[in-house]
């Protein structure tokens, strides 16, 4: 599985909580489902790629996230960053490594990439590596300053997780992680930096 092959499957509405919409999909040859959240509210593109640059505040509003780390800044806006997910007693936390990158999204839109690259460093101590994960989070401006903002994820686990488990619990992602991320995005307490080197790659207007 891919994450083009999560962006072309039939997704299924779940639920919809808080203007908060989430959406389920079969993925071939897994028992696990990958999801996808979708939201809308006013922000601009670059406070949205200024939030996403700031890794040090991605605790606010990830869910469940113990810690994050950059371990390694490329080329293109490409980096590869390491996070520590808490899990339900008595499963180890989860931990994963995964590369990241930004793209643009059809006319206007603009997509940070997300997939895992598993054996980059050793297992630390009590955790348990997550192989296989696939991410992609868009974002669309639309009418009225607003942005609409797609979170995709295919994670699988592990196998001592059962499936139904990992199933149900998902669901939460998306939507305690979009609601992490409005209401840190909506706070003009919290003005993180704008990363001027995106501007190299990809015209992103004051907004």
């Amino acid at each position: 599985m891919d994450i083009e092959g999560a962006r072309e499957s039939n997704w299924e509405f779940r639920v919809e909580h808080k203007d908060i919409f989430v959406y389920s999909a079969k993925i071939r040859d897994s028992h696990i489902l990958g999801f996808k959240g979708v939201v809308e509210f006013p922000v601009s593109l670059r406070r949205l790629i200024s939030l996403f640059h700031d890794t040090g505040n991605y605790i606010r509003w990830v869910h469940q996230l113990s810690s994050i780390e950059v371990l390694e800044k490329g080329e293109n806006l490409e980096y590869v960053i390491y996070q520590a997910i808490n899990t339900p007693w008595p499963f180890p936390k989860r931990e994963m490594v995964v590369r990241t990158g930004l793209d643009t999204e059809g006319d206007n839109g603009i997509a940070v990439t997300m997939k895992s690259d598993p054996d980059y460093i050793p297992v630390r101590s009590g955790n348990y590596r997550i192989r296989e994960t696939y991410g992609r989070w868009v974002f669309e401006p639309k009418e009225n300053d607003v942005v609409r903002i797609t979170f995709i994820m295919y994670v699988d686990p592990g196998n001592d997780i059962p499936p139904p488990m990992s199933n149900t619990a998902m669901f939460e992602v998306p939507f305690y992680t979009l609601q992490g991320l409005r209401n840190l995005a909506c706070d003009r307490a919290y003005n993180p930096p704008y990363p001027e080197e995106v501007d190299d790659y990809i015209s992103i207007g004051e907004g």
